[in-house]
């Protein structure tokens, strides 16, 4: 359930640049960056990006010079934010960023400038 609520939070962040935000975008969007406000994250976002195919949660680990449940603890917050996609695999998990996700995060970002 919580990761339901989470997409809805994903799915409901408003472009920056849009003339008026409600309180419930504007929660939603401060949601999606702060799931994006570690360095881990980032790195994990990062390395899923550059990926054509799920990757590994062993491939993850060995990314980050951290202990295995941290790297767990940080992919969690990022699928509860909505912003991967986990797949079972005997007993490894494989992670890939979720697109439709991906899409949002670039529409919350338009910031309506020219480039």
């Amino acid at each position: 359930m919580k990761l339901i609520q989470a997409l809805d939070d994903v799915s409901c962040c408003a472009p920056l640049a849009q003339a008026t935000m409600s309180q419930a975008e504007v929660i939603a969007t401060a949601r999606l960056f702060k799931a994006l406000g570690d360095p881990n994250r980032v790195r994990i976002v990062h390395t899923l990006v550059r990926s054509a195919e799920p990757v590994c949660v062993c491939d993850v680990n060995d990314e980050l010079d951290v202990s295995q449940p941290t790297v767990s603890f940080h992919l969690k917050k990022l699928l509860d934010a909505g912003l991967l996609r986990r797949e079972q695999r005997g007993v490894w998990a494989y992670y890939s960023i979720d697109p439709d996700a991906a899409a949002r995060i670039r529409d919350v970002l338009d910031l309506g400038m020219p480039r």
